[in-house]
């Protein structure tokens, strides 16, 4: 009813003007007429122009955030000194990462303890002191026949004689920050595949012209499943390994050219001369010993299936003939008057038309957002990822073992920098990134970009008798894009004018394909030998909502259909629909899917502070994309205990400091017994007015199709969930916004007004140089810096071309 003045016409009105249809209302078929308003605007402004000769784009508000940022990363001298500090610890036995073998204990990661909520909010409120500030130090003990990784905090920070180290616990349901590892011998590992390689190297040649040394220049590579098999009875450990051929070209299409041929290994304990081969598996045939799959590829009915190779069809760079005019420069948006949000860089704070919040990053899952308020008030303490899946299946062993949670290898160390004109906009803000890895910290230079961007379509708009008017759907990005193997993730928050808040994952890169033979129930055959291998992506995060405070309650409305007999109805019934209110009153009811045809809705709301009219004021969780998948496999073999948090679309839990995040990035080590299990956080406490945690899922079922060579596209290979107010405002915040037109017009379609109410174009000459980014400056590695032993005076070096984290 925007802009309607408050005498509306009668019923009987509006039936004689539908039937009168008069000419300023041509073009409407009757009971679709307009109606006849007067504008309800209390104002009356002139548009306005910039009129500068030349754009001025170097506007750049300054901001300065109200608190320091309690969930930024460590400082590097903090790094430094904790690094320093937990060398000084003998009873830890330390070696520098950059002298250690396998046998020895190192430090692996340091950064942000991210303070309890229950001590941040009342700093954030401005009612309690500034929580102390700790370090999470993971160490790597492999002096030991049994390795393991322990988490540790420090602090108070900075570093002083206060300071302490203590094991970390509390955050880890298993009972104790601790995880055994069953990898620790990489080196050996590698070694004993070169010996296996070794043994079959005239089958290797016959079937596929090469063989695996362990060299760069190998036509062949090999590696394990992940995660490792570990028997909950026998606690041996063996996996799946599926050589590959390698890329021929500069292109990273290795995961694209599988052979078929795999080989099982048993890998329990750390002497390699008691690890041994369990069995071959090629062409839907499985033999248990190399000496009968020798026997069976000697005895002359063994069938050697075709491989791919690589070449232009899984090459990146455009082939076939040009389409007429995409020679043409394309649209290119522009920032003719300079940037209109504010960052306070030291401190990751952002300002936006009425949004506020600061920014976190971490190895594990890059960024995170906190405290973000809108208008003044807080909707929303935390939001990020907290894990990704990608599970894999097939008939072989090699893609029915491969099941990745991505945090493991870490979001932060592969966000690496944006590609400006095409990531984001050249006109875009970049901010830095760094991150702790074995003692080095790493900079990724413009790895998150802000900007503004114009949706193309309006946010709101309507065309009536004697007016039009739209708003414009000016909206605030932040993106980043991390690249696991061979997909990009670019990962998005997406700030309205009406209160909404949009999370957005898109995936592109190679897929990981499959050896055709045999699995056509497992993907479409889409290249010579190549299977698209079926997968499903899950990608959890968290949503910790506090709508007017911390006690909220889960409201689900459904829409359903329904036959109601009126007073006016005569006693006839009449098939309709209405709205089922209820709430989710216990963990035992939360956990939750998208309802068929999306008829539910469900929302975070305060029972305690209803607005006028009698509603709940909240703010619901919906999908924006048909793609919010979770986990298809049920009881998967291969994650065990540590994919609780993938079986369904959406959670509900109350918040505890003792379970800041669904996983833990090492429960991959061991799925059986992870160190966090999302299951036991339901444990049947009540979600009436308590502190409730949201975690949602967004991802999707893949099943590559030719149209995924060479790359998936993030146009169809996306997924999103808007997070919106539900009767939060008493009137739709978009209003506040002045980039809007209403043209008003007479009954002869004479323009008599244009209002523009303080907004206008730049009218100016603009250097359309600045929509080209400077590639020539790209850096794709990281610019690191040696924490152990630190020299302060020569901190900086580059990484070495090929070196990988």
């Amino acid at each position: 009813m925007r802009g309607f003045s408050s005498a509306l016409l009668a019923v009987g009105g509006l039936a004689s003007m539908a039937s009168a249809s008069p000419s300023g209302m041509k073009g409407f078929p009757p009971g679709r007429v307009p109606m006849a308003i007067k504008s309800g605007r209390p104002m009356d402004l002139t548009s306005h122009a910039v009129t500068s000769q030349s754009c001025d784009t170097t506007n750049t508000p300054s901001t300065k955030a109200p608190l320091p940022n309690i969930f930024a990363p460590l400082s590097a001298d903090d790094s430094a000194a904790v690094t320093k500090f937990l060398h000084e610890q003998s009873e830890l036995n330390l070696t520098a990462n950059a002298n250690a073998t396998s046998w020895d204990n190192v430090i692996v990661q340091v950064e942000t303890l991210q303070p309890n909520k229950s001590d941040a909010l009342p700093y954030l409120n401005g009612e309690g002191p500034k929580p102390a500030r700790y370090a999470r130090a993971t160490l790597q003990f492999q002096a030991t026949m049994e390795p393991y990784i322990r988490e540790y905090m420090v602090g108070p920070l900075p570093v002083s004689n206060e300071t302490t180290i203590q094991t970390l616990d509390y955050p880890y349901n298993k009972g104790a920050g601790y995880q055994r590892i069953y990898n620790a011998d990489n080196d050996a590992y590698n070694q004993f595949l070169v010996n296996i390689s070794a043994s079959v190297e005239d089958i290797l040649m016959k079937m596929f012209n090469g063989t695996f040394t362990n060299s760069p220049t190998d036509p062949l590579a090999i590696g394990p499943s992940d995660p490792l098999w570990i028997d909950d009875v026998t606690g041996a450990v063996t996996t799946w390994n599926e050589y590959t051929l390698m890329p021929t070209t500069m292109y990273s299409t290795g995961s694209l050219i599988y052979s078929g041929l795999a080989v099982r290994t048993d890998l329990t304990g750390r002497d390699p001369s008691k690890w041994s081969v369990l069995g071959w598996y090629y062409n839907g045939e499985f033999w248990d010993t190399t000496e009968s799959f020798r026997t069976a590829f000697e005895n002359g009915t063994f069938e050697i299936l075709k491989v791919d190779q690589d070449g232009d069809w899984d090459a990146t760079s455009p082939t076939g003939p040009v389409y007429e005019h995409d020679q043409t420069p394309p649209p290119t948006e522009v920032q003719p008057s300079g940037q209109r949000f504010a960052v306070d860089e030291e401190e990751t704070y952002i300002e936006w038309m009425g949004y506020t919040f600061f920014m976190a990053f971490s190895r594990d899952t890059g960024m995170r957002l906190y405290d973000i308020k809108f208008k003044g008030e807080r909707i929303i303490y935390e939001l990020g990822l907290q894990e990704a899946l990608a599970h894999y299946a097939g008939t072989g062993p090699g893609q029915s073992s491969q099941a990745f949670l991505d945090s493991y290898y870490g979001f932060g160390p592969n966000a690496f920098e944006l590609i400006g004109g095409y990531d984001c906009p050249a006109y875009a803000t970049y901010l830095d990134t760094s991150f702790y890895w074995r003692e080095t910290r790493r900079t990724h230079h413009k790895s998150i970009c802000i900007f503004e961007h114009d949706a193309g379509y309006p946010v709101a708009r309507h065309t009536a008798v004697n007016y039009v008017y739209a708003t414009k759907n000016i909206h605030l990005i932040l993106r980043s894009v991390s690249t696991l193997g061979n997909y990009d993730y670019m990962f998005e928050y997406a700030f309205y004018h009406d209160g909404s808040i949009h999370v957005t994952v898109r995936a592109s890169g190679y897929i990981a394909a499959a050896f055709w033979a045999k699995n056509s129930d497992y993907g479409f055959h889409i290249h010579d030998a190549v299977s698209g291998s079926m997968h499903d992506h899950v990608l959890n995060y968290k949503l910790d909502l506090d709508v007017h405070g911390t006690n909220n309650s889960l409201m689900k409305v459904d829409v359903v259909p329904t036959t109601e007999v009126y007073p006016w109805s005569n006693g006839q019934a009449r098939n309709t629909m209405k709205l089922n209110r209820s709430f989710i009153e216990s963990e035992d009811d939360s956990k939750i899917n998208w309802s068929p045809n999306l008829s539910s809705f469900y929302a975070v709301v305060n029972r305690d502070t209803p607005n006028k009219y009698g509603e709940y004021p909240g703010f619901k969780i919906s999908p924006a994309t048909a793609n919010t998948a979770h986990l298809t496999v049920i009881d998967s073999s291969d994650l065990k205990n540590s994919d609780h948090w993938a079986t369904h679309q959406l959670y509900a839990v109350r918040q505890k400091d003792t379970e800041p995040r669904s996983v833990y990035a090492f429960n991959s080590l061991d799925t059986f017994r992870p160190v966090v299990d999302f299951g036991k956080f339901f444990d049947g406490e009540s979600l009436d007015q308590e502190d409730l945690v949201l975690y949602f899922n967004l991802g999707m079922h893949h099943v590559p199709d030719t149209q995924d060579l060479p790359n998936t596209v993030f146009t169809t290979a996306q997924s999103s969930v808007v997070i919106s107010p539900v009767n939060y405002f008493l009137e739709n915040p978009v209003k506040s916004t002045i980039q809007e037109v209403e043209i008003d017009y007479d009954k002869n379609d004479t323009v008599i007004n244009i209002k523009k109410f303080g907004s206008g174009n730049a009218i100016c000459s603009y250097d359309m140089s600045l929509t080209e980014a400077n590639l020539t400056s790209y850096v794709g590695g990281d610019i690191v810096v040696t924490k152990w032993p630190y020299d302060p005076a020569n901190p900086f070096y580059s990484m070495a071309e090929g070196e990988s984290i």
